[in-house]
């Protein structure tokens, strides 16, 4: 695949691993259109950016946002060849005490808006007989864990789609793939250490050290690791419905 030109969307664009989805795609010449909810984070990803932007902030768990968010890059280019679902957050708690609106939140943002996107895709990359989606998960989309039965549920659900749709789309041209990160060096995993350090009492870097410890390469993931595994999901036209993981060796697949 020649990436040159190609128009690319990613979702939850304006820091972390989005932003370094977008500025890796920019780098290696395609055209990225980006969301996200705040405006000011996505112009900040936009100027690290090597080649053309286009930001369109927007919250991607609104039903209308989808729709909008593609018609907005339709407008100004043609129709997305590249799709990066990214936007996702964590949540943290004992079953007992995840409420219906924790668990609604999860499902929300991590597997409604992913499958959104990849519905409102697909028609022109059926037509066009070439697309590329790719969709953020988690390892915990392959394994559970304590206290995170809501988070996982909802990634082991977007992997489920990703491999459903991978089998579906594998005779037009389109591949989906997932990229199922550990713990990554993100404003999340803080979010998690403030979690940690709240029920256990542990310092933010007892904490931290915690977590690096649970991938065998003793330390946390960086973003442009995930966006390098991200850049070859784009790349190879031959592989589809996989679940990349990339911790450090931590779930070996």
């Amino acid at each position: 695949m020649s990436p040159d030109g190609r128009i690319a969307l990613v979702t939850g664009a304006g820091r972390g691993i989005g932003r370094a989805i977008a500025v890796k795609l920019s780098a290696e010449g395609l055209r990225v259109a980006m969301t996200a909810r705040s405006a000011h984070e996505l112009e900040a990803t936009a100027a690290m950016c090597a080649g053309p932007t286009l930001t369109v902030p927007a919250d991607i768990t609104e039903a209308t946002s989808t729709e909008a968010i593609f018609g907005v890059v339709e407008q100004a280019w043609g129709a997305v060849e590249v799709l990066v679902a990214n936007a996702g957050a964590g949540f943290a708690s004992r079953i007992e005490r995840t409420s219906d609106g924790d668990w609604q939140r999860m499902l929300d943002l991590n597997l409604t808006a992913p499958f959104r996107c990849v519905r409102r895709a697909v028609p022109a990359m059926r037509r066009s007989r070439f697309g590329r989606i790719v969709v953020i998960a988690s390892n915990a989309a392959r394994i559970g864990e304590p206290y995170i039965a809501a988070y996982a549920a909802s990634k082991h659900g977007v992997l489920g789609l990703v491999r459903s749709a991978a089998a579906e789309l594998a005779a037009d041209g389109v591949t989906v793939n997932a990229v199922c990160p550990g713990y990554v060096d993100t404003s999340m995993t803080d979010h998690t250490v403030d979690s940690i350090v709240a029920a256990s009492g542990r310092s933010a870097e007892q904490a931290r050290a915690e977590l690096a410890r649970k991938q065998p390469i003793n330390r946390l993931i960086t973003p442009d690791e995930v966006a390098e595994a991200v850049w070859f999901c784009v790349l190879s036209g031959g592989m589809s419905g996989q679940g990349i993981t990339v911790d450090g060796g931590a779930v070996q697949a």
